[in-house]
């Protein structure tokens, strides 16, 4: 069942267009908008179609699939099936009110053309500080130390580091190898394919490398491997385990690095509350999602 973007003409003078995010007979969203499409003009200011009494809509303009619907920070981010006018994203914001009590809400409709003829300030989704707490396996020797965190030992079931949550559960993984390692792992292939499988659980995983990409293609470092085995080999491990981000640091100080700024961006991404109705939104459609699943699991176990 396919996710729908579709714009609707309305004789409203105000707003005279209607988007609505559909899947099937469900409405996901629905918003009232100040333009057809933001182009390079800027942000299209939408509202809610609940939040207020509207007119019907006159005529259907566009009705476009939707190839990708995720969240981006305070962002409903699409990819729509066309080849132009294709990204697109709604900005939720909630504002208080400066001169009386309470709040209110923005939507901002914005394209990927947009942002890049306005060149906005560097700015990115999960910045800001915040506390993490740190979890390094009892095996980990020599581990890597992490300034202003607070770090503890245990027993980690999979993974070097961990960043763990306010109730102890696992929020990332981290497995750190150094050149050495690596090598060693090249010489059991299917065990560490194992070990990748039981990492990448994990909605947030890494493999960091404690070198540098060329370093396993140079025949003075590695005597014993040809260097088109080495290269097969990282190639396999990223075809077999697409859900794991393979990270080649360079050395330790920048794997430590990379390791806590990835770490922090989990959290930080993982604390910042989407709007209510992105949220609702997504729930809603990654719900179908998993109908779909289920339904194609039934009829392929009874042979339909």
């Amino acid at each position: 069942m396919e996710t729908f973007f579709v714009l609707e003409k309305v004789e409203d003078e105000r707003f005279p267009y209607r988007i609505t995010l559909t899947k099937g007979d469900r409405v996901l969203l629905a918003l009232r908008v100040q333009d057809r499409w933001p182009g390079q003009k800027g942000n299209v200011f939408c509202i809610r179609e609940e939040m207020g009494s509207w007119s019907l809509p006159s005529q259907e303009l566009e009705r476009v699939p939707i190839s990708v619907m995720k969240r981006l920070g305070k962002r409903l981010s699409l990819v729509l099936e066309r080849p132009t006018k294709k990204r697109c994203d709604f900005l939720f914001l909630t504002k208080e009110y400066k001169s009386k009590a309470g709040h209110y809400e923005q939507i901002f409709w914005r394209t990927q053309k947009a942002l890049t003829a306005h060149r906005p300030r560097a700015k990115l989704s999960t910045s800001g500080r915040c506390s993490l707490r740190i979890r390094i396996d009892t095996s980990e020797r020599y581990p890597w130390r992490f300034q202003g965190c607070e770090v503890a030992r245990g027993k980690l079931p999979v993974g070097d580091y961990a960043i763990v949550g306010g109730g102890g559960e696992i929020l990332a993984v981290v497995e750190r190898k150094s050149f050495e390692n690596m090598l060693a792992e090249f010489g059991s292939m299917p065990l560490f394919h194992q070990q990748l499988s039981e990492l990448c659980s994990y909605a947030h995983c890494a493999l960091v490398i404690e070198a540098n990409y060329a370093d396993f293609l140079n025949p003075a470092k590695v005597p014993y491997y040809k260097p088109s085995f080495m290269a097969m080999a990282i190639a396999e491990i990223n075809a077999l385990h697409p859900g794991l981000s393979v990270v080649f640091a360079g050395n330790r100080k920048l794997a430590q690095e990379w390791t806590l700024r990835f770490f922090g961006a989990v959290q930080a991404h993982r604390l910042d509350e989407p709007h209510p109705k992105v949220k609702e939104v997504l729930q809603s459609y990654g719900s179908c999602l998993d109908q779909e699943a289920n339904l194609a699991g039934s009829l392929s176990k009874t042979g339909h």
